[in-house]
């Protein structure tokens, strides 16, 4: 048994993965939705037992006991009021059995089901011996933590925390559920019904089912408001649609996945699912947020850290002005507009097709060629070595992605005193995407730095300081451009590390690609204290499908829903392409007298897709 103040330190260390639908599950295996799915317990014990290790092997950090309708008053439908000892008993045993010590047991607790009301002084406490009952029964049993779920009544849920703390020191993890409109079925607003429930002892507070992901991050916004405590979110699989007589949930496990994460970086400490959620969607969900964990966790331990320039006996020479260190950096330093087309490297070693596509970028005036480290966690040809050949064959400069995921702090200056003499005199300096997001998931991600150390440590290079304060034999000239995200879902977070990294010497800005144009404006109306130059990522569409790939896959990407659904009017490839290149076009006229620049990205290598954007075709 874990006490709430435990548990709260658990969860200051990492985020718990919960896991998916114990209901949904058991109908997938034949048990009708007429039964009491409580009964399996006892009668069926294998099925649920094989159901909590796929969502253990699936890498949930927690289960759930098949207990949610496990009292009494709900168990009398089917002659069972009697035995609620007994079943709740067997689903914790049950569960303790296949979680081992590596994953907890969460008491699975939900309402009795009265109406409103019915909560008259008389059922209030025949509701505490109700809960009491249930509660005794899974603690006794060994269960870890409490978990309150689909309460729609605030005083219901209340009873049922102070039922609990009164006789138990556990912790519990407390949800209750809403419609489309943030609000009860009772139409109280999320946020007001929420109070009372604030201000109890318990570990965790949020939602869970009746709702779908998008919505509830919706609705854990507005409960962020109203307190600091740690947040549980376990939505359903969207919402279900009857396919021939059965009720499916249409939500793919990428989807979640891809919501999760932003339930992560909106800050919440218990994520899972709820109906219609299979150990598929939490394999997925477990993929994307662990990776995401572990890399904000060195994050936070690198914070602490700060490079700086060390005392010295005589003064530097001042830095090369941006001006002097390359052509770009010539353009962007005297205000004048600069063009950048976006190119991966090759993921083999034939890097012909990558230069003829630069050449034609050179031919057509682009001032570079930005080349990306490991989009996505990916594996592909060094982007120091395409950029070399470009710079070798193409008479183009290029921009060097520079990634603090995949060196050590020695190797890094290694390869940045190397761009040096190659000649690569544009960086772009990006902290990366956790290896766990890419196809290579057993991969580590050093992160020896972030982004705002590497800045920093890049400027002392350019100042003639090496990371250990020795003076090197000359100064570095290299431009430091860094990331910007002007749709981060933690926008407060996203300022401050910007300025963060203005004020550790960044010269320029490439932003994320931006499909929301008032929300880049909100961004840079923000961050024009800072004066510093931003260049506004563009990427052209080249179907539907490529435009929900975007909006759901790609982390720090938000699409208007009007765009997808001008989107969706395509009907062929070329109608998809063609589309694609009147929004980015459009985009890049109404931002012309705003940003410095543009860096367009060539979805799948086709830069004369890019070029037409620009009116270069």
């Amino acid at each position: 048994m874990i006490s709430s103040e435990q548990f709260k330190e658990i969860l200051s260390k990492k985020v718990l993965i919960g896991d998916g639908a114990m209901g949904t599950m058991l109908y997938q295996q034949g048990v009708f939705l007429n039964s009491c799915f409580e009964e399996v317990n006892l009668n069926s014990p294998e099925l649920v037992k094989n159901i909590h290790k796929k969502y253990i092997e699936a890498g949930a950090d927690f289960i759930e006991t098949n207990t949610f309708g496990a009292n009494s008053f709900k168990l009398a439908k089917f002659g069972l009021q009697d035995k609620v000892e007994q079943v709740n008993t067997a689903a914790a045993e049950l569960a303790r059995q296949c979680a081992g010590s590596d994953c907890l047991v969460a008491g699975s607790i939900g309402p009795i089901g009265w109406q409103l009301s019915q909560y008259s002084e008389d059922k209030i406490f025949e509701a505490h011996k109700i809960f009491y009952e249930q509660a005794s029964a899974l603690i006794n049993a060994g269960v870890d933590f409490i978990i309150l779920e689909t309460f729609q009544n605030a005083q219901e849920i209340c009873v049922a925390i102070d039922t609990i703390l009164s006789k138990f020191d556990i912790a519990i993890a407390a949800h209750m559920t809403v419609d489309h409109g943030d609000e009860t079925i009772y139409g109280e607003p999320i946020t007001s019904a929420l109070e009372p429930v604030c201000n109890r002892n318990i570990a965790a507070l949020g939602l869970n089912c009746s709702i779908g992901p998008s919505d509830m991050l919706s609705s854990m916004e507005k409960i962020r408001q109203i307190t600091d405590m740690p947040l549980s979110v376990l939505p359903n699989a969207g919402m279900p649609r009857q396919v021939e007589g059965r009720m499916l949930y249409m939500s793919t496990p990428e989807y979640m996945a891809e919501y999760a994460k932003r339930f992560f970086e909106k800050g919440a400490r218990i994520i899972g699912g709820c109906c219609g959620t299979t150990p598929d969607h939490i394999r997925e969900m477990v993929r994307a947020v662990r990776a995401l964990d572990k890399a904000e966790i060195k994050t936070k331990s690198r914070e602490v850290i700060t490079i700086t320039e060390p005392q010295r006996e005589k003064e530097l020479p001042p830095a090369i002005p941006l001006s002097e260190k390359s052509k770009l950096g010539q353009k962007i330093a005297t205000g004048q507009k600069v063009f950048t087309i976006e190119l991966t490297s090759p993921k083999g070693i034939n890097i012909q097709s990558t230069i003829e596509k630069a050449q034609i970028c050179a031919d057509a005036g682009i001032d570079a060629i930005n080349v990306p480290d490991g989009p996505r966690a990916s594996s592909r040809l060094s982007p120091m070595v395409t950029c070399v050949k470009i710079q070798e064959h193409c008479n183009i400069e290029t921009i060097l992605h520079f990634c603090c995921r995949d060196r050590n702090l020695i190797g890094m200056q290694s390869d940045l005193l190397g761009a040096s003499v190659m000649d690569l005199r544009n960086i772009l300096v990006i902290t990366g995407d956790p290896p766990k997001l890419g196809q290579y998931p057993d991969a580590t991600g050093v992160f020896d730095m972030d982004s705002i150390a590497l800045t920093s440590v890049l400027r002392n290079l350019n100042s003639g300081i090496d990371i250990g304060g020795n003076d090197l034999s000359s100064q570095l000239a290299l431009t430091i451009g860094v990331g910007a995200n002007p749709v981060a879902a933690e926008m407060d977070r996203e300022i401050e590390r910007f300025k963060r990294k203005v004020e550790a010497g960044a010269e320029y800005a490439i932003t994320q690609p931006v499909f929301d144009i008032d929300m880049l404006l909100n961004f840079l109306a923000k961050t024009e204290s800072f004066h510093i130059p931003i260049i506004a990522g563009i990427w052209p569409f080249t179907s539907y499908k490529n435009a929900e790939f975007m909006a759901n896959e790609v982390p720090g990407v938000v699409v208007p829903e009007t765009l997808l659904e001008r989107m969706s009017a395509a009907k062929t490839k070329e109608q998809g392409t063609k589309i694609g290149i009147e929004i980015a076009s459009e985009m890049i006229e109404k931002l012309e007298n705003i940003v410095q620049g543009f860096a367009i990205s060539a979805p799948f290598g086709n830069v004369k897709t890019t070029l037409t954007v620009l009116g270069k075709d």
